[in-house]
């Protein structure tokens, strides 16, 4: 059997490999990049000719919708904003945009196995038929986008904002897919205070990372198509909210007196939120994150390592997968391997599944932590910071205490392979792999001490 026919993970694989390819060529062109002019102080900004593993690095960061950037995204042109601006969409929809491509490809042999790919979207019993799978997601993103970007097109008119129409469309997609990019020279350093601003943003980055699977689940309900939420969606709803809000109180109880001290009250608390939130894969800032303290640091380390919900397009660990961690620690399972909690039982299978992958990112995490740290060595940078970036590059988060523009080349290289194996390594892991046999065959127990 040919390797290519083992799994649609290595086409998955091929798939983003090819997009990064195009991105990057794409980013090349003269056309998509003007610079920066000089600052007040007359420092020249960045070289009129854009490197090829500047444009590698951030047409990875838009395929893999990470938002870390090794120069001001502001010294592209308009035309290079749009290119970014479609790999930030089509990064969003990159598993989507995958599985339709896999739906075009003819052989009988693999038609049982890519539906599977594909239905792995949707829970039993909600959807079966997998084009109208791809077809509910694209019409739950372009709906959300639109309304996003409506929203924040008012909101930058009545700010003043020039280009308020592009501006609003850039950052609805960028906020919806969690991105994290955005045109501003400053970002959005200059909107700390705005509060529906960051409110827009907060919804949009949360309903990105809540996943379709919850999306559609809440619709239905919603429309009394059904009376109420699946296990999995009042599992993700459920952690997403206590990781939001325990998040905001921690943040607001560190800052109030420091970060937040010349601030009023609400706008400390829709800080508070916000940092809460765009930790969890978005990595918008409002804060350079070298301000925060060291608590919050670790605190926005812990969140981003957590991520969204399975099926969105947030990274991350995913909220379900930690959930199944606690409760390994916290229960001990019967003698079939299964655990009951809230009146349901987890079977061994989703336990095992949890685990392996859990263990898996770790190892592949400190990976990318071992590698950063002998690139960068030389350089006297803190290992608190190679952490952070790390990281943020592997939960595809895009927040930075300032280290990635400093990166050195084989550095960058090893924040870009960060960034892909978290958006997509992480995915690849978990497609069910073609052709695959069990035997029964039963082997002598082998056993080892513990602890």
């Amino acid at each position: 059997m040919n390797i290519f026919q083992k799994s649609d993970a290595l086409y998955l694989l091929a798939f983003f490999l090819i997009l990064i390819g195009i991105g990057t060529v794409l980013l090349m062109i003269p056309a998509a990049w003007h610079g920066m002019p000089p600052d007040a102080s007359g420092v020249a900004g960045p070289a009129a000719r854009l490197s090829i593993i500047d444009a590698l690095f951030i047409a990875t960061s838009a395929i893999c919708v990470t938002g870390l950037s090794t120069l001001n995204i502001a010294a592209f042109s308009r035309f290079g904003h749009v290119i970014i601006l479609g790999l930030i969409q089509i990064g969003g929809l990159g598993i989507i945009s995958f599985t339709s491509i896999l739906m075009t490809i003819p052989g009988h042999r693999f038609a049982i196995s890519r539906r599977n790919t594909i239905q792995g979207f949707y829970l039993d019993g909600m959807e079966y038929n997998p084009r109208r799978i791809v077809r509910n997601i694209v019409v739950f993103t372009l709906i959300i986008e639109a309304t996003g970007a409506l929203l924040l097109c008012l909101v930058f008119l009545s700010a003043g904002i020039e280009d308020w129409l592009f501006m609003g469309i850039f950052h609805g997609v960028s906020a919806f897919c969690n991105a994290g990019f955005s045109p501003f020279a400053e970002g959005l350093s200059g909107f700390t205070t705005h509060t529906p601003l960051l409110l827009i943003l907060m919804g949009l980055i949360i309903a990105g990372g809540l996943g379709f699977i919850v999306l559609h689940d809440m619709l239905r309900v919603f429309l009394k198509r059904k009376t109420r939420l699946s296990y999995h969606s009042r599992v993700v709803l459920s952690m997403t909210a206590g990781l939001i809000l325990g998040g905001a109180l921690l943040f607001f109880l560190i800052e109030r007196n420091r970060l937040y001290s010349n601030m009023d009250t609400l706008s400390a608390i829709t800080n508070a939120f916000f940092q809460s939130v765009t930790t969890r894969t978005a990595g918008f800032e409002i804060w350079p994150q070298t301000n925060l303290s060291q608590p919050s640091k670790l605190l926005t380390d812990l969140l981003m390592l957590i991520g969204g919900a399975p099926g969105s397009i947030a990274g991350g660990l995913k909220v379900t997968t930690i959930f199944v961690i606690v409760i390994v620690m916290m229960r001990k399972p019967d003698e079939y391997g299964d655990i009951k909690i809230s009146h349901h039982r987890l079977n061994a299978d989703t336990i095992n599944k949890g685990v392996v992958y859990f263990l898996k990112a770790i190892a592949l995490l400190l990976v990318c932590i071992a590698a950063l740290s002998v690139t960068e060595w030389h350089s006297g940078v803190d290992f608190g910071a190679i952490i952070f970036e790390n990281f943020s590059a592997f939960a595809t988060v895009g927040l930075s205490l300032g280290l990635t523009p400093a990166l050195s080349t084989p550095g960058k290289l090893v924040i870009i392979l960060a960034m892909f194996a978290g958006r997509v390594g992480l995915i690849a892991l978990a497609f069910p792999a073609m052709g695959h046999k069990n035997y029964d065959i039963t082997y002598p127990e082998g056993s080892i001490l513990l602890g």
